[in-house]
């Protein structure tokens, strides 16, 4: 079958043949017609992701949309190695696919997908955001980040208060359903003032990270402490990604004193299978509320010189075959 395949780590697949999965017990072969270019894509290729296991050769890709042969269009992941999403035909068991409502293209559903999940696990299972909670994103300019302030207000968020370092494209974030946005800048007085300010007004509850390092440092400081905006309110902050750093130095007494908690999210803190149902409840609600997709279409032939999670802001996206 036509696939991408990853050969050596450190060089990008490259477009070629690979053998068709041999089907086993429990599994159904899914015939791929779209799958995204994500940053846990690349990581787990490249070999460096925490949950890379796989040895070249094999197809790279994690998860993706296609048709079942009883003709089901399916969004599906989690899928048996040394397969992927970026082949023809992909092998999947079974708990591990999610139906894609009829008001979504292929396309889109696979470039959503992964930056929904990014935001609507934690906020209906890791931290359950509620009526009358604020949520702040933290880093809220790449494509996860605009999802996040999306999802953020489709469920209800009171507010959302949106962080980014690219002025322009943070202002952008207004159409999308950002009440503030708030620039990084160099993390000083400014932007303390205005989260603190942000924090106790709007009743911030929930906190989604894309940065952690030095802002994660600096947010931790401000929301936490005996002198924290929100006080003994129950805040949580999730830990979804590193753009600013892979580490945070955090004061254990910022979270002895207050109501902040710190928790991930990511493979390994919600069971898989809940992950792909909540995957499919994301997607459920991105047509019903026409949250903005910006996908890159290509042909996966064209995949050794596009390896790259987007262009022009939009998700690549590779169609299949």
């Amino acid at each position: 079958m036509k696939a991408a395949v990853v050969r050596e780590f450190g060089h990008p697949p490259s477009y070629g043949e690979f053998d068709d999965p041999l089907v086993r017990p429990g599994e159904t072969v899914v015939s791929a017609s779209a799958s995204a270019v994500t940053p846990l894509a690349i990581g787990r290729a490249s070999g460096t992701h925490y949950s890379s296991d796989t040895k070249p050769p094999f197809v790279p890709g994690v998860d993706g949309v296609g048709t079942t042969p009883d003709g089901r269009r399916v969004y599906f992941s989690f899928i048996r190695p040394p397969y992927g999403s970026l082949a023809e035909r992909v092998p999947v068991r079974a708990g591990f696919m999610a139906p894609v409502p009829d008001g979504l293209n292929d396309a889109s559903a696979a470039a959503a997908a992964i930056s929904g999940m990014s935001c609507w696990v934690p906020l209906t299972r890791r931290a359950r955001v509620v009526s009358g909670e604020s949520v702040l994103v933290n880093g809220a300019t790449g494509a996860a980040g605009r999802m996040a302030v999306q999802v953020a207000k489709h469920l209800g968020a009171q507010r959302v208060i949106a962080t980014g370092r690219n002025e322009a494209k943070l202002r952008a974030l207004t159409e999308l359903g950002a009440d503030v946005v708030v620039p990084l800048g160099d993390l000083g007085d400014p932007f303390r003032e205005t989260i603190r300010r942000e924090a106790a007004e709007s009743k911030v509850g929930v906190v989604l990270d894309y940065l952690w390092g030095r802002s994660a440092e600096v947010l931790v400081d401000i929301l936490g402490g005996p002198d924290g905006p929100r006080g003994t309110s129950l805040v949580r902050f999730v830990h979804i990604g590193s753009m600013m750093g892979p580490t945070a130095s955090i004061p254990g007494a910022k979270l002895r004193s207050s109501g902040l908690e710190i928790l991930g999210t990511g493979l390994g803190s919600t069971p898989n299978p809940e992950i792909v149902v909540a995957i499919g409840e994301f997607l459920g609600a991105c047509a019903a509320s026409h949250f903005r997709v910006d996908a890159d279409v290509h042909p996966l032939s064209e995949v050794g010189t596009l390896w790259t999670p987007a262009v022009d802001d939009k998700r690549v996206v590779f169609s299949i075959p």
